[in-house]
């Protein structure tokens, strides 16, 4: 059996797109046309859209069919006429778009939108592991619809693409968000973030060195904010300083002295990021309770149930509550505040592979030669590939791999 070509992800993305093409002759086998349906989000406050008009223009040139739900990109700015001058086609009916052989959307569609799909159809979207249900597997399986979870893509240097542009947009917005809760009208303390001359700045403590919080420390000390940084990993709490380019007060997550620099905290950023389960508690509801009255806190770890005691999920309806005196702000979902820049992000990273796919003559191959790719496929013509959601439902799981090894 002969060895597929392995292409790493960022290579699966720029292969081919500037290369000058040798002249060849006419002949009958050709591009796939896809025909790719955006649907309107359903989730509550979810204002984002899988693809934006810049990139409908760009799929319409490769001869692909795109159609999109009335309103889909509203919440993000974007007209259906903007959709329309792109070359997309407008339908009124959710049920036309989900028929497309190609549904490309932000959140996890309901199980009553998956059975609106064609059998084996392709599904690229999000798959939020922690509100995953039975339920939505098995409408896959029933349908066999082959599934593609976005943060899961991964790049050849172990990155996950949607992820970080996701938590590089986290990282600044909850900066700014935390700059807005500290004026007076939103029940702050009244302070500036940056001061001014003869005025000392805001001080910012930030939990965690990775993406969100290497972007939160960049936007901080942008607007002039003094900033401390805690994460256990040292070599990320370097690489952090490097990344800025200047010498930062930096700590190990030692309780003693993060308590004492909380008390003298104008803002604290939740950004610990935990790669199985629950994120650790890290700030613990007495260290809140000895925060000054108007502080303000930004638990971007929410989504994995937050690494502050006293945090709650909120919605971008409802953004935050008031506990010991502190405004928390605890938002899980919070780069959908800025959903124009954020649908455009995650634009451009699966254009790309909507090209791609069109590139090929079957879904398969796509799989087939990417392993980045075929990270991100949790659900294989009907078949579960993806163990550890197999293990948490007690479910039959499946290896990609030898499904596709035996297609070959």
């Amino acid at each position: 059996m002969s060895h597929p070509i392995q292409h790493s992800f960022s290579q699966f993305f720029s292969e081919g797109h500037y290369e000058t093409q040798s002249e060849t002759l006419d002949v009958d086998l050709k591009s796939k046309k896809l025909l790719i349906g955006i649907p309107m989000e359903s989730t509550l406050y979810e204002s984002r859209v899988s693809i934006v008009p810049n990139s409908v223009r760009t799929l319409i040139g490769y001869g692909h069919r795109i159609l999109v739900e009335k309103d889909a990109g509203k919440s993000s700015n974007y007209s259906d006429r903007d959709y329309t001058e792109a070359g997309a086609e407008i339908s009124v009916t959710k049920e036309a778009v989900f028929k497309c052989s190609i549904i490309v959307k932000i959140s996890p569609p309901t199980v009553e939108e998956i059975e609106m799909m064609n059998d084996g159809a392709i599904l690229i979207s999000a798959i939020q592991i922690p509100i995953l249900t039975q339920e939505y597997i098995h409408a896959l399986q029933k349908k066999r619809i082959t599934a593609l979870a976005m943060e899961y893509l991964q790049s050849d240097d172990g990155s996950f693409p949607v992820v970080r542009i996701m938590s590089e947009i986290a990282g600044m917005s909850a900066i700014l968000v935390a700059a807005e809760y500290m004026n007076i009208n939103k029940g702050g303390r009244g302070i500036l973030l940056g001061g001014v001359s003869g005025v000392p700045p805001a001080k910012v403590v930030i939990l965690g060195a990775g993406v969100v919080g290497e972007f939160a420390a960049k936007a901080a000390l942008g607007l002039g904010a003094s900033i401390r940084v805690f994460d256990n990993d040292i070599t990320k709490l370097m690489r952090l300083q490097a990344l800025v380019g200047r010498q930062l007060h930096t700590s190990s997550i030692n309780p003693v002295y993060l308590a004492y620099q909380l008390t003298s905290a104008d803002v604290v950023i939740g950004a610990i990021h935990s790669k199985h389960g629950r994120t650790p508690i890290i700030v613990t509801e007495e260290m809140v309770s000895k925060m000054k009255d108007g502080s303000v806190i930004v638990d971007v770890s929410i989504d994995q149930g937050g690494c502050i005691e006293t945090s709650e999920m909120t919605t971008l309806k409802n953004p935050t509550f008031v506990k010991h005196g502190v405004t928390h702000y605890c938002v899980p979902n919070i780069a959908s505040n800025v959903s124009r820049t954020a649908s455009s992000a995650v634009s451009n990273i699966l254009t790309p592979l909507l090209i791609k796919a069109g590139s090929d003559l079957a879904f398969d191959n796509i799989l087939y030669r990417s392993p980045g790719i075929r990270n991100g496929c949790y659900t294989f013509m009907g078949c579960l590939t993806n163990e550890y959601i197999a293990k948490r439902f007690g479910l039959k799981y499946t290896n990609l791999n030898l499904i596709l090894a035996s297609k070959a």
